[in-house]
């Protein structure tokens, strides 16, 4: 049953689930003269996932999937192209966000709930748990280290980079990118002037809320000192387990197995420890937090979790990472609207970072 915060309709299994074949999660004509209640239209172990490629909590969910070898429908919802503010997206999860499952009948909206559902209802011999049993000193380690990762203001980072390049070493992030986000900020704050003096029935009084929520949220990230106070917060934090993959290495010294943040067991908090050292490298920080040599056991941790093959899968290639998101949403644009002088611009602008990117990666490898 799913929880409060959740919607859970009728026969769910049926729902539009694609956000790339079908137009946006519109059915198919097919699905549309099937009888809902067919039973073959129901498989109680059918899994789908609504993400974006670059939504954080996305990727943590994706990894948690990978880790315990779910078979999994994806389906990419893309946020540049604006299609979880769609209708039938909508339906699926009012609050316009990403990470969303489906699971029999219901639908689990909220990212820790959906960790916990997976967590509690796909078991067995072959699943692995990420979570170990309450009771035990694992058990503690792992929601210890979950809650204080899960406590990082990520959104703060990627903001305050991209606006702030100059507190970064070697960033992902394209130039261009601070430029851009910098004229939609310009023209947020326009549109939301004009909808507090002009009458827009459309618009609901929650949703212009939102709205203003986020213009604040992102023009407190555009503060360099504020940036400046929650990274200083964050090598407190890397210290914290800097010193707790110490003490793995003394508690196991002579024993043969992997170390691990919490112990020998690949867990949760080694999932979310891995994919946030994996975007902080995005950003451009990892240099000044533990490439530099200061944390070699946080080092020592990052190069071996890429080479899983649930993070290989799931993140690829770090210098990879924006082209994943930027040539779906290319090619899905021209797809759904034919030319137009936006989607040429678009699909040129996108190829014109394909190839800086390409260039920028050979260089920075073989030059």
């Amino acid at each position: 049953m799913a929880t409060p915060n959740n919607v859970t309709p009728t026969n769910c299994s049926w729902w539009p689930i694609s956000a790339l074949e079908n137009d946006a999660g519109k059915s198919t004509e097919g699905e549309e003269n099937q009888d809902p209640t067919d039973p073959t239209l129901k498989s109680q172990d059918r899994l789908v996932l609504y993400h974006w490629t670059q939504s954080f909590s996305s990727q943590k969910v994706r990894l948690v999937i990978a880790e315990k070898g779910l078979p999994c429908e994806e389906r990419d919802v893309s946020m540049p192209l604006m299609e979880h503010k769609e209708p039938w997206f909508m339906r699926l999860n009012l609050g316009e966000e990403v990470p969303v499952i489906i699971h029999r009948d219901n639908i689990i909206s909220d990212y820790n709930q959906i960790i916990d559902y997976m967590e509690k209802n796909f078991t067995g011999e072959n699943v692995t748990q990420l979570i170990p049993e309450p009771g035990s000193l694992l058990h503690s380690r792992v929601l210890q280290y979950r809650e204080l990762l899960d406590s990082l203001p990520m959104d703060a980072y990627t903001h305050g980079c991209i606006l702030h390049p100059e507190l970064t070493t070697d960033s992902m992030i394209p130039k261009y990118a601070t430029a851009e986000i910098r004229r939609h900020l310009a023209n947020a704050s326009t549109d939301l002037m004009k909808l507090d003096h002009e009458e827009e029935p459309q618009l609901s009084e929650p949703y212009l809320s939102k709205q203003k929520k986020l213009m604040a949220k992102i023009l407190e990230h555009d503060n360099v000192n504020y940036l400046k106070k929650i990274l200083g917060e964050l090598a407190m934090v890397l210290d914290q387990i800097e010193a707790e993959l110490e003490k793995r290495k003394l508690e196991y010294q002579g024993q043969k197995c992997e170390l691990w943040l919490c112990g020998c067991v690949f867990t949760l908090a080694d999932v979310l420890l891995g994919a946030t050292l994996h975007r902080l490298k995005f950003l451009g920080l990892s240099k000044k937090y533990w490439e530099d040599g200061s944390r070699p056991n946080l080092q020592s941790f990052f190069d071996r979790i890429q080479k899983r093959f649930a993070f290989r899968k799931v993140l690829g290639d770090i210098h990879t990472t924006l082209l994943s998101a930027v040539v779906p949403n290319a090619f899905r644009l021209v797809k759904r609207k034919p030319p137009s002088f936006f989607g040429a611009s678009f699909l040129m602008g996108s190829l014109g970072g394909m190839g800086y990117f390409a260039y920028w990666y050979l260089k920075k490898k073989y030059i």
